[in-house]
Protein backbone atom coordinates (compact mmCIF):
# COMPACT_ATOMS: atom_id res chain seq x y z
CA UNK A 1 0.00 0.00 0.00
CA UNK A 2 1.06 3.65 -0.78
CA UNK A 3 1.68 5.58 2.09
CA UNK A 4 -0.27 8.36 1.00
CA UNK A 5 -3.48 6.64 1.37
CA UNK A 6 -2.71 5.23 4.48
CA UNK A 7 -4.20 7.83 6.59
CA UNK A 8 -7.69 8.68 4.26
CA UNK A 9 -7.91 4.81 4.53
CA UNK A 10 -7.88 4.57 7.87
CA UNK A 11 -10.05 7.23 8.60
CA UNK A 12 -12.45 5.54 6.25
CA UNK A 13 -12.30 2.29 7.80
CA UNK A 14 -12.71 3.62 11.64
CA UNK A 15 -15.44 5.80 10.35
CA UNK A 16 -17.29 2.80 8.88
CA UNK A 17 -16.75 0.43 11.41
CA UNK A 18 -17.71 2.90 14.30
CA UNK A 19 -21.48 3.39 12.03
CA UNK A 20 -21.55 0.05 11.81
CA UNK A 21 -21.20 -0.89 15.53
CA UNK A 22 -23.45 2.37 16.32
CA UNK A 23 -26.32 1.14 14.38
CA UNK A 24 -26.07 -2.58 16.00
CA UNK A 25 -25.92 -0.64 19.69
CA UNK A 26 -22.44 -1.84 20.68
CA UNK A 27 -20.78 1.83 20.26
CA UNK A 28 -22.39 5.02 21.15
CA UNK A 29 -21.34 8.15 19.84
CA UNK A 30 -22.20 11.90 19.50
CA UNK A 31 -23.48 12.65 16.21
CA UNK A 32 -23.30 16.71 17.17
CA UNK A 33 -19.67 16.56 16.90
CA UNK A 34 -19.22 16.46 13.21
CA UNK A 35 -21.15 20.06 13.10
CA UNK A 36 -19.25 21.40 15.68
CA UNK A 37 -15.72 19.94 15.60
CA UNK A 38 -15.42 19.39 11.48
CA UNK A 39 -11.91 21.80 11.62
CA UNK A 40 -10.44 17.91 13.17
CA UNK A 41 -10.38 16.76 9.39
CA UNK A 42 -8.46 19.82 8.52
CA UNK A 43 -5.70 19.38 11.20
CA UNK A 44 -5.55 15.26 9.88
CA UNK A 45 -5.23 16.20 6.27
CA UNK A 46 -2.54 19.02 7.16
CA UNK A 47 -0.48 16.79 9.58
CA UNK A 48 -0.82 14.18 6.50
CA UNK A 49 0.28 16.63 4.04
CA UNK A 50 3.61 17.75 6.11
CA UNK A 51 4.71 14.65 6.67
CA UNK A 52 3.66 12.84 3.24
CA UNK A 53 7.24 12.04 1.91
CA UNK A 54 8.45 11.46 5.25
CA UNK A 55 9.35 7.72 5.42
CA UNK A 56 10.52 7.69 9.02
CA UNK A 57 8.67 5.06 11.19
CA UNK A 58 8.30 7.73 13.49
CA UNK A 59 6.95 10.25 11.17
CA UNK A 60 4.04 7.68 10.00
CA UNK A 61 3.38 6.75 13.49
CA UNK A 62 2.40 10.68 14.10
CA UNK A 63 0.35 10.71 11.54
CA UNK A 64 -1.52 7.47 12.68
CA UNK A 65 -1.54 8.96 16.01
CA UNK A 66 -3.03 12.62 15.25
CA UNK A 67 -5.57 10.80 12.92
CA UNK A 68 -6.56 8.18 15.68
CA UNK A 69 -6.92 11.16 18.32
CA UNK A 70 -8.81 13.03 16.03
CA UNK A 71 -11.39 10.45 15.26
CA UNK A 72 -11.76 9.57 19.09
CA UNK A 73 -12.41 13.36 20.05
CA UNK A 74 -14.79 13.57 16.82
CA UNK A 75 -16.96 10.34 17.31
CA UNK A 76 -16.56 10.05 21.37
CA UNK A 77 -15.90 13.57 22.85
CA UNK A 78 -18.53 14.23 25.10
CA UNK A 79 -18.41 18.14 25.78
CA UNK A 80 -21.64 18.73 27.17
CA UNK A 81 -22.27 21.38 24.51
CA UNK A 82 -19.82 23.49 25.54
CA UNK A 83 -19.50 24.60 21.90
CA UNK A 84 -18.69 28.19 20.78
CA UNK A 85 -21.07 29.17 17.57
CA UNK A 86 -18.24 28.68 14.46
CA UNK A 87 -18.20 29.75 11.79
CA UNK A 88 -19.41 33.51 13.43
CA UNK A 89 -20.36 34.88 9.34
CA UNK A 90 -23.54 35.57 8.19
CA UNK A 91 -24.52 36.56 4.30
CA UNK A 92 -27.62 38.06 3.57
CA UNK A 93 -29.18 40.13 0.48
CA UNK A 94 -31.54 42.97 0.19
CA UNK A 95 -32.36 45.49 -2.84
CA UNK A 96 -32.61 48.06 0.18
CA UNK A 97 -30.19 49.37 3.07
CA UNK A 98 -31.28 51.43 6.00
CA UNK A 99 -29.43 53.92 7.44
CA UNK A 100 -29.66 54.51 11.24
CA UNK A 101 -31.91 57.62 10.93
CA UNK A 102 -33.36 56.67 14.11
CA UNK A 103 -30.57 56.81 15.98
CA UNK A 104 -31.27 60.07 18.03
CA UNK A 105 -34.56 58.47 19.83
CA UNK A 106 -34.55 57.76 23.09
CA UNK A 107 -36.31 54.72 24.95
CA UNK A 108 -39.61 56.20 25.46
CA UNK A 109 -40.10 57.25 21.75
CA UNK A 110 -42.09 55.11 19.92
CA UNK A 111 -43.47 54.73 16.16
CA UNK A 112 -46.97 53.38 15.37
CA UNK A 113 -45.91 50.37 14.71
CA UNK A 114 -44.34 49.98 18.20
CA UNK A 115 -40.35 50.22 16.98
CA UNK A 116 -38.24 52.16 18.45
CA UNK A 117 -34.30 52.19 17.28
CA UNK A 118 -31.45 53.53 18.64
CA UNK A 119 -27.78 53.25 18.66
CA UNK A 120 -27.57 50.23 16.71
CA UNK A 121 -30.18 48.48 19.00
CA UNK A 122 -33.63 48.44 18.61
CA UNK A 123 -36.81 47.72 20.70
CA UNK A 124 -39.99 46.76 19.81
CA UNK A 125 -43.38 46.57 21.44
CA UNK A 126 -46.93 45.05 21.42
CA UNK A 127 -49.05 46.35 23.68
CA UNK A 128 -51.28 43.40 25.59
CA UNK A 129 -54.94 43.50 25.42
CA UNK A 130 -57.11 41.31 28.01
CA UNK A 131 -59.31 40.52 25.03
CA UNK A 132 -56.53 38.39 23.64
CA UNK A 133 -56.55 34.40 24.60
CA UNK A 134 -54.66 33.18 21.76
CA UNK A 135 -51.22 34.56 20.46
CA UNK A 136 -48.59 33.14 17.32
CA UNK A 137 -44.65 34.70 17.41
CA UNK A 138 -43.24 34.06 14.32
CA UNK A 139 -40.07 34.44 14.07
CA UNK A 140 -37.65 33.87 10.59
CA UNK A 141 -34.02 34.33 10.04
CA UNK A 142 -30.21 33.22 10.47
CA UNK A 143 -27.04 34.21 11.67
CA UNK A 144 -28.26 35.05 15.26
CA UNK A 145 -28.68 34.42 18.54
CA UNK A 146 -31.83 34.26 19.76
CA UNK A 147 -32.81 34.29 23.95
CA UNK A 148 -36.19 34.03 25.65
CA UNK A 149 -35.90 34.15 29.56
CA UNK A 150 -38.05 36.54 30.69
CA UNK A 151 -42.27 37.98 30.87
CA UNK A 152 -43.26 41.30 29.70
CA UNK A 153 -46.51 42.86 30.70
CA UNK A 154 -46.94 44.01 27.26
CA UNK A 155 -47.87 41.31 24.86
CA UNK A 156 -44.84 41.22 22.99
CA UNK A 157 -41.17 42.90 24.01
CA UNK A 158 -37.76 42.61 22.16
CA UNK A 159 -33.96 43.89 22.35
CA UNK A 160 -31.84 43.20 19.31
CA UNK A 161 -28.44 44.42 18.90
CA UNK A 162 -27.78 44.79 15.15
CA UNK A 163 -26.06 47.15 13.01
CA UNK A 164 -27.83 46.85 9.93
CA UNK A 165 -31.67 47.69 10.64
CA UNK A 166 -32.11 43.97 9.88
CA UNK A 167 -35.64 43.56 11.43
CA UNK A 168 -39.16 43.85 10.56
CA UNK A 169 -42.15 43.56 12.85
CA UNK A 170 -45.70 43.61 12.16
CA UNK A 171 -48.50 41.86 13.58
CA UNK A 172 -52.37 40.89 12.15
CA UNK A 173 -54.94 38.59 13.08
CA UNK A 174 -55.72 34.70 11.75
CA UNK A 175 -58.98 33.94 12.97
CA UNK A 176 -58.94 34.15 17.18
CA UNK A 177 -55.20 34.04 16.75
CA UNK A 178 -53.37 37.22 17.18
CA UNK A 179 -50.05 37.21 15.53
CA UNK A 180 -46.64 38.75 16.26
CA UNK A 181 -44.58 38.38 13.13
CA UNK A 182 -40.58 39.49 13.59
CA UNK A 183 -38.35 38.32 11.18
CA UNK A 184 -34.77 39.50 9.83
CA UNK A 185 -34.81 41.66 6.56
CA UNK A 186 -32.72 40.79 3.84
CA UNK A 187 -29.61 42.74 3.15
CA UNK A 188 -26.26 42.32 1.10
CA UNK A 189 -24.26 43.48 3.60
CA UNK A 190 -21.31 40.72 5.00
CA UNK A 191 -21.52 40.81 8.99
CA UNK A 192 -18.01 38.54 10.45
CA UNK A 193 -19.70 39.06 14.20
CA UNK A 194 -22.53 36.59 15.12
CA UNK A 195 -22.46 38.65 18.58
CA UNK A 196 -23.68 41.62 16.48
CA UNK A 197 -26.83 40.38 15.98
CA UNK A 198 -28.88 39.36 19.34
CA UNK A 199 -32.56 39.49 20.01
CA UNK A 200 -33.95 38.87 23.34
CA UNK A 201 -37.48 38.25 23.46
CA UNK A 202 -40.30 38.13 25.82
CA UNK A 203 -44.16 37.28 26.44
CA UNK A 204 -47.38 38.02 28.57
CA UNK A 205 -47.55 34.80 30.31
CA UNK A 206 -51.41 34.96 30.06
CA UNK A 207 -52.56 34.02 26.56
CA UNK A 208 -51.80 30.45 25.14
CA UNK A 209 -48.93 30.64 22.91
CA UNK A 210 -47.96 29.37 19.95
CA UNK A 211 -44.17 29.92 18.60
CA UNK A 212 -42.95 29.46 15.22
CA UNK A 213 -39.20 29.76 14.41
CA UNK A 214 -37.82 29.39 10.80
CA UNK A 215 -34.31 29.86 10.63
CA UNK A 216 -30.87 28.43 9.36
CA UNK A 217 -27.47 29.06 10.81
CA UNK A 218 -28.82 29.89 14.39
CA UNK A 219 -28.08 29.42 18.20
CA UNK A 220 -31.71 29.90 19.91
CA UNK A 221 -31.78 29.20 23.72
CA UNK A 222 -35.99 29.59 24.84
CA UNK A 223 -36.86 29.72 28.56
CA UNK A 224 -40.99 28.61 27.45
CA UNK A 225 -41.45 26.93 31.28
CA UNK A 226 -43.60 30.49 32.62
CA UNK A 227 -46.02 30.34 29.35
CA UNK A 228 -48.87 28.60 28.46
CA UNK A 229 -47.50 27.11 25.47
CA UNK A 230 -50.12 25.68 22.82
CA UNK A 231 -47.62 24.72 19.68
CA UNK A 232 -44.17 25.14 19.12
CA UNK A 233 -42.41 24.60 16.12
CA UNK A 234 -38.75 24.98 15.44
CA UNK A 235 -37.56 24.37 11.76
CA UNK A 236 -33.67 24.81 11.22
CA UNK A 237 -30.56 23.94 8.84
CA UNK A 238 -27.37 23.80 10.85
CA UNK A 239 -28.71 24.80 14.69
CA UNK A 240 -28.31 24.76 18.24
CA UNK A 241 -31.84 24.69 19.97
CA UNK A 242 -31.99 24.72 23.62
CA UNK A 243 -35.66 24.96 25.33
CA UNK A 244 -36.88 24.46 28.25
CA UNK A 245 -40.82 24.05 28.56
CA UNK A 246 -43.55 23.88 31.43
CA UNK A 247 -46.21 21.58 32.45
CA UNK A 248 -48.29 20.96 29.16
CA UNK A 249 -51.91 21.92 27.87
CA UNK A 250 -54.69 20.19 27.55
CA UNK A 251 -52.42 19.06 24.00
CA UNK A 252 -49.08 20.58 23.53
CA UNK A 253 -47.67 20.24 20.15
CA UNK A 254 -43.72 19.92 19.58
CA UNK A 255 -42.66 19.71 16.30
CA UNK A 256 -38.92 20.55 15.65
CA UNK A 257 -36.91 19.83 12.09
CA UNK A 258 -33.44 20.28 11.60
CA UNK A 259 -30.18 19.42 9.27
CA UNK A 260 -27.21 19.15 10.93
CA UNK A 261 -28.15 20.48 14.69
CA UNK A 262 -27.89 20.41 18.56
CA UNK A 263 -31.19 20.29 20.15
CA UNK A 264 -31.92 19.78 23.73
CA UNK A 265 -35.51 19.61 25.38
CA UNK A 266 -36.28 20.39 29.07
CA UNK A 267 -39.05 19.08 30.30
CA UNK A 268 -41.13 19.04 33.52
CA UNK A 269 -40.69 16.01 35.57
CA UNK A 270 -44.34 14.47 35.86
CA UNK A 271 -45.09 15.79 32.28
CA UNK A 272 -47.06 13.55 30.38
CA UNK A 273 -45.28 13.41 26.93
CA UNK A 274 -45.04 10.77 23.71
CA UNK A 275 -41.71 11.12 21.31
CA UNK A 276 -41.88 10.12 17.49
CA UNK A 277 -38.70 10.54 15.29
CA UNK A 278 -37.70 10.76 12.04
CA UNK A 279 -34.35 11.74 12.80
CA UNK A 280 -32.09 9.62 10.15
CA UNK A 281 -29.09 9.21 11.09
CA UNK A 282 -29.18 11.50 14.14
CA UNK A 283 -28.11 11.00 17.88
CA UNK A 284 -30.83 10.18 20.14
CA UNK A 285 -31.04 10.34 23.96
CA UNK A 286 -34.36 10.40 25.89
CA UNK A 287 -34.18 10.05 29.44
CA UNK A 288 -37.34 8.78 31.38
CA UNK A 289 -39.00 7.00 28.61
CA UNK A 290 -39.96 4.18 27.67
CA UNK A 291 -40.01 2.35 23.62
CA UNK A 292 -43.21 1.80 22.75
CA UNK A 293 -42.48 0.90 19.15
CA UNK A 294 -40.51 1.61 16.47
CA UNK A 295 -39.37 5.57 16.57
CA UNK A 296 -41.85 5.98 19.81
CA UNK A 297 -41.37 6.64 22.77
CA UNK A 298 -43.53 7.35 26.09
CA UNK A 299 -43.22 8.28 30.15
CA UNK A 300 -44.88 6.19 32.12
CA UNK A 301 -48.70 6.78 32.23
CA UNK A 302 -48.66 8.48 29.16
CA UNK A 303 -52.00 7.30 28.03
CA UNK A 304 -54.16 7.86 30.76
CA UNK A 305 -52.75 11.79 31.73
CA UNK A 306 -55.39 14.79 31.44
CA UNK A 307 -52.88 16.53 29.85
CA UNK A 308 -50.10 15.37 27.16
CA UNK A 309 -47.27 16.80 25.56
CA UNK A 310 -46.47 15.29 21.78
CA UNK A 311 -42.68 16.29 20.37
CA UNK A 312 -41.92 15.06 17.41
CA UNK A 313 -38.48 15.35 15.92
CA UNK A 314 -37.13 14.67 12.41
CA UNK A 315 -33.56 15.67 11.07
CA UNK A 316 -30.56 14.95 9.34
CA UNK A 317 -27.50 14.45 11.29
CA UNK A 318 -28.12 15.93 14.61
CA UNK A 319 -27.93 15.37 18.11
CA UNK A 320 -31.04 15.55 20.18
CA UNK A 321 -31.56 15.14 24.15
CA UNK A 322 -34.56 15.05 26.01
CA UNK A 323 -34.49 15.23 29.64
CA UNK A 324 -36.88 15.59 32.13
CA UNK A 325 -36.43 18.43 35.33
Amino acid sequence: MKKDKLIPGLILVIIGTAFLLNNFGYLHFHWGNFFHLWPIFLVIAGVNLVFAHNDAAWATALRIGVALIGLGLLLFGNFDGRFKYWPNFQYTYSHSDNNNDNDDMDDDDKSDSGFVKMNGSGNFNEPYDAGIKIARLDISGGGALYTLKDTTNQLFKAFTKDTHNRYEFSHHQDDSVYVVDFHMQNHHKINFDSDANTVDFRLNPKPEWEVHVETGATKLDFDLSKYKVRELQLHGGAASFDIKLGKPLALTDVDIETGVSSVDISIPQNAACSIETDSGLSDNHFDGFNKTSDNNYETPGYENAKNKMHIHISGGLSDFHVKRY
